[in-house]
């Protein structure tokens, strides 16, 4: 039965199956017409069925010939109830890997909690399967302690004072004004414990004490800075201190996995449409300006580009990986590139409701948007700018 998508609040309600399994095997043919890299031999992703986690397993896949082992939070379906995305893309790599004769694992369910951790952690044990690679790449809004049960949720708000700001109502593909009050102490705090790097340390920790850590295996979390456009509400908001949080959590890994040779590094990835991005309030217009921009100077990268090349030219190959004064990886280099900023800041300050269309590119943000849960964008209904 066909299906169009359903949005509400920046977030589709529904899927098509066979349009997230299409997705994965175009990805696929994708990354088996590059140039193999030599990378690791056996990955776990924390968060590997959507968005970055996804791409980082089929590159390790796909590019590395690595075996690879997910951890998701996915749903599957349920008499007429279809399950979520990332279950019909986990479906679909799973049949790809094993075509090729790649070794896969996958394990749905809550991340944060010790269960989960055991059961990954025993599931290598018995395969005697050591990693030399955890990829972090959790996206989340809500962690149940594990030791407390205590519930936190993040919150995507500035801290100080209140912002004022433009964004895409992605119902409607239309310009929408908005105010962000400023969060309290108490949700700071909470954001801090759910996007933070106290799960990624966690994680770690257990792989060290079971012994599944390869010598001089590394381990990177996911992260996002961002222009001055958006710092308000990203940097300077909960979510850059759940990012600063993670940053120092990274620098703390790196002095326990010295005894293994290890490293930890956090890599700064460039803007893309994700589940999270897409409700995150100014995000959508920056990134759909952005897109006009790095297109137009032939500088866009996708998700699978990003982590191709992460992958290609940062964490792997005959040359020291590449850090700035935070030790971190930027993978942000060509969207923060001066030129691609300025751009950016004058196509922000001239947008309005009358020429959204034209000086952002809201086409392509909303065919990466819908691809996320399988459509297809409906051609000619959005205007090219």
């Amino acid at each position: 039965m066909k299906s169009t998508p359903r949005i509400k609040g920046n977030i589709c309600l529904n899927v098509n199956p066979d349009g997230c399994r299409d997705m994965v095997g175009v990805a696929v043919e994708n990354l088996k017409r590059r140039e193999p890299v030599s990378g690791p031999r056996h990955v776990l992703i924390i968060g590997g069925s959507t968005g970055y986690g996804l791409a980082s397993r089929l590159v390790s896949a796909f590019s590395c010939g690595a075996g690879t082992t997910s951890v998701a939070y996915e749903r599957p379906p349920e008499g007429s109830r279809n399950g979520t995305a990332g279950w019909y893309k986990t479906e679909a790599f799973e049949r790809y890997a094993g075509e090729s004769g790649l070794h896969h694992q996958s394990f749905f369910g809550d991340a944060f909690s010790h269960e989960m951790k055991d059961r990954v952690c025993s599931y290598l044990s018995s395969a005697r399967t050591r990693v030399d690679l955890v990829v972090y790449s959790l996206a989340s809004s809500v962690r149940r302690d594990p030791v407390t049960s205590e519930i936190y949720r993040g919150v995507i708000k500035p801290i100080g004072e209140s912002v004022r700001g433009k964004t895409i109502d992605l119902n409607t593909v239309a310009l929408k004004e908005l105010i962000l009050e400023p969060a309290t102490d108490e949700e700071i705090r909470g954001t801090v414990k759910v996007m933070g790097g106290e799960d990624w340390e966690g994680w770690i920790e257990k792989l060290f004490a079971f012994n599944l850590l390869e010598p001089g295996a590394v381990t990177v979390a996911y992260s996002y800075i961002g222009p001055p456009l958006t710092a308000p509400l990203y940097r300077n908001g909960t979510l850059g201190e759940a990012k600063k949080h993670l940053e120092a959590t990274g620098r703390s890994l790196n002095r326990l996995l010295s005894s293994i040779r290890g490293s930890a590094y956090v890599s700064v990835n460039k803007a893309v449409v994700t589940k999270s991005s897409a409700v995150i309030p100014v995000v959508p217009l920056y990134i759909a300006i952005l897109y006009k921009v790095m297109k137009e100077k032939g500088l866009h990268e996708n998700t699978i580009d990003q982590i191709y090349r992460l992958f290609s030219e940062k964490l792997y190959g005959n040359h020291p990986v590449n850090l700035d004064e935070g030790y971190r990886i930027r993978m942000d280099d060509y969207e923060l590139q001066a030129d691609v900023q300025e751009r950016v800041s004058d196509l922000w300050r001239q947008v309005t409701g009358n020429n959204l269309h034209t000086l952002a590119d809201t086409e392509g943000f909303m065919a990466d948007f819908l691809l996320m849960s399988g459509f297809s964008l409906p051609v000619g209904l959005y205007p090219a700018g």
